[in-house]
């Protein structure tokens, strides 16, 4: 007889990463009684407490990565001169703070100024957020492109700590709903907000690292084609410098069914992998198809899952694309097809140029790439990346590189350091290695930060 196990609080557990002890052996047997608040005493004495202790470890850890002089060295020409008393590489600097700290607005920085080490890490002085903002209205298309390169390198540099063997390119849109009249806001896809005006970013990244690795903030009224051909080149030529003896494969969705895309990925001699455009003639092919195999059955020994090859081809497709269909009876998500009377199937269908691999295993690849969806979540609701500070659309797009920058050396920071902590997104992350209390102590040998002994922050850094 197999004895049960009981699965342990996955409350319990953060709870315990995040320090807290609990009394004995875990068992508290005793009725606990609420004490009065009215009978705790509050004395405002205290002028060197932060709640924020864990941006002091990680801003020693980017300075060590070069971080902050590469900073310096690609945008301190957009603010020159004699008078200037708010560099800009300080200036993104404490955008970087300020996000890591949870503020998805520049607003955001009002709040923060009342912490010792924030304004410390600031400089001292913490600037009015007109500075700012004026300050993000700065970046021209060469600012962006030199930002833009540097998200990119530290999302390599991610994928460039162990040899890989396979490397999958996600990409992927998403939608920025608007309500303001932001430069470039337009109406355009958005499956939520109907006619709604948004920006619509791309996005890419390397699912064995779960690092972002090229990004872009478009227009509202921009969809995915051919137009964006030269992103997913860029993004297919870094990471065959990163991995150079990995197979790449590109996934994208439905939007992936283009000729030119088709044709740059296979020209660079990488493996693409999307969903078909269900046009007639290939919804006829796929109705009438033969030859279907089961891979799967319920309990009662029925095909519960199908899958075949379609003989179809477009006359603009490169060569040796593989159509393969699969049909099953779960209610899985994503768009799905009925196309048998009597028979309770839907059907999903891929393309590949994939030339070996069975049917079932493109199937379960290109599912793989349901991996970028919680990413996206997390650099929009985590990282703030679905706000946007401004009306210019040059100082939105710098704002985006700059969140995206930090949630690539958050994951750097996270895997050196506190690697059994990689599978937490932002929030919890946060919680743990950033939203610290702490005092600030200063004498004459320096200033120390003291935190809890218990804390995460502590039991690494000890």
């Amino acid at each position: 007889m197999t004895k049960r196990r009981h699965t342990p609080s996955t409350s319990k557990v953060r709870r315990r990463e995040l320090g807290f002890k609990r009394k004995g052996d875990g068992r508290h047997q005793e009725r606990i009684r609420r004490p009065d608040p009215c009978r705790i005493h509050i004395e405002p004495t205290e002028k060197n407490l932060t709640g924020v202790a864990g941006l002091a470890p990680f801003g020693a850890f980017i300075r060590e990565l070069g971080v902050d002089a590469a900073l310096s060295r690609s945008f301190s020409r957009l603010k020159t001169g004699r008078s200037v008393v708010y560099p800009m590489a300080a200036q993104m600097r404490l955008l970087m703070d300020s996000a890591l700290a949870g503020e998805e607005r520049v607003f955001g920085i009002e709040a923060l100024a009342v912490d010792p080490l924030f304004v410390r890490l600031a400089g001292g002085v913490v600037p009015s957020i007109d500075t700012v903002y004026r300050d993000l209205c700065r970046f021209d298309e060469e600012s962006l492109e030199a930002l833009h390169r540097m998200v990119v390198d530290h999302g390599l540099a991610l994928v460039a700590r162990r040899k890989h063997r396979f490397v999958h390119i996600d990409v992927d849109t998403t939608v920025e709903p608007l309500f303001g009249t932001q430069e470039g806001a337009l109406p355009g896809p958005n499956p939520r907000y109907h006619g709604r005006p948004s920006y619509h970013p791309i996005l890419a990244r390397i699912a064995e690292a779960d690092a972002i690795v090229g990004a872009k903030l478009r227009p509202g009224d921009t969809s995915f084609g051919e137009a964006d051909v030269p992103f997913v080149e860029e993004c297919i030529d870094r990471a065959r410098a990163a991995a150079p003896s990995a197979v790449i494969y590109v996934r994208i969705d439905g939007a992936g069914d283009c000729s030119a895309l088709m044709h740059a990925v296979a020209v660079k001699g990488c493996f693409f992998l999307t969903k078909a455009r269900m046009s007639p003639d290939l919804v006829g092919m796929v109705a009438h198809a033969t030859g279907w195999r089961t891979i799967d059955r319920d309990a009662d020994g029925r095909p519960r899952r199908q899958v075949t090859e379609v003989p179809f081809r477009r006359s603009d497709w490169p060569d040796g694309v593989r159509v393969i269909a699969v049909r099953t009876r779960d209610r899985e998500n994503g768009k799905q097809i009925y196309l048998w009377e009597g028979l309770d199937y839907t059907v999903q269908v891929f393309l590949t140029n994939e030339p070996v691999e069975a049917p079932e295993d493109v199937a379960a690849r290109y599912d793989l790439r349901a991996g970028i969806e919680p990413l996206i979540g997390d650099v929009k609701h985590g990282w703030g990346c679905g706000r946007v500070p401004s009306h210019s659309f040059n100082a939105n797009h710098a704002a985006l590189l700059l969140k995206l920058l930090t949630a690539n050396l958050m994951r750097r920071y996270v895997l050196e350091h506190v690697p059994h902590l990689a599978s937490w997104r932002t929030p919890w992350l946060r919680r743990a290695l950033i939203l610290v209390p702490g005092r600030l102590a200063r004498s004459s040998r320096g200033t120390k930060l003291h935190v809890p002994e218990r804390s995460q922050l502590a039991r690494w850094l000890n």
